[in-house]
């Protein structure tokens, strides 16, 4: 049963985060340090995410933007390997409460980014990538961070969610080689996140049909309301 909850939300959440670019790992993580703790839920999202952002490349392949991948993954990498080896030190509490304030700070930080209707430069994504890439190694994800960041670059739509999920696979890859390197990432572990990632991959291509119907303030609505839940769930596993 604990197996089918957790299919079951990541078909929804896969098929989401394919429509708007990002949610996956926010929707499926509480529901993961619930049913397993945040020390094996982080290396299980890992793996999930993985198989969530290979799918999308799969979907959109034609339109990734390469350099836009290449700027922003050369730092992107190493930093999250660095984060991810900063949480694995981390009592479990405090990777709960660290995840659930990140996850409810991350909207008043999109909104404040969409004001400013910035256009940004290879250089841009490259310092971001390494920002970004560093608190996801701890807070899992930062796909509400990353969104603006591409779009202010000028991706759209298909182009978009392919270069967002090119880049973040060497994220996801490079945590989950720390995971498996300090012990945290095991085979049990490892097979969950299979689990988890096929429902993630499942939703993905469910998701491309959707994808020019979504408006904008749809997409922003979604995405305010799913990181508001998520990270007040997280801080009642942390204080219960």
């Amino acid at each position: 049963m604990d197996f089918l909850f957790v299919l079951a939300i990541g078909l929804v959440a896969g098929t989401i985060s394919g429509i708007v670019g990002t949610g996956s790992s926010i929707m499926l993580m509480p529901v993961l340090i619930y049913e397993y703790g945040p020390k094996q839920a982080v290396p299980i999202m890992a793996i999930a995410a993985v198989i969530a952002n290979l799918s999308r490349i799969l979907a959109w392949w034609r339109e990734v933007d390469w350099r836009a991948c290449a700027a922003y993954s050369a730092p992107a990498i190493p930093a999250a390997a660095l984060g991810a080896r900063t949480l694995l030190v981390l009592p479990s509490r405090i990777a709960d409460i660290c995840i659930g304030l990140f996850l409810i700070a991350m909207v008043p930080a999109r909104h404040w980014l969409a004001r400013r209707r910035l256009k940004l430069s290879l250089w841009h994504l490259a310092v971001g990538g390494a920002a970004i890439g560093y608190l996801t190694g701890i807070v899992v994800s930062t796909g509400p961070l990353s969104v603006p960041l591409f779009l202010f670059y000028g991706l759209t739509k298909g182009a978009f969610l392919a270069t967002e999920a090119a880049s973040s696979l060497g994220i996801y890859v490079s945590k989950s080689v720390i995971f498996q390197r300090f012990g945290a990432l095991t085979s049990e572990i490892a097979l969950k996140g299979l689990i988890a990632g096929a429902s993630l991959m499942s939703g993905a291509f469910i998701a491309k049909r959707f994808v020019l119907r979504l408006e904008p303030e749809v997409f922003r609505r979604v995405m305010d309301a799913i990181m508001i839940a998520a990270g007040l769930s997280t801080l009642w596993t942390a204080f219960s």
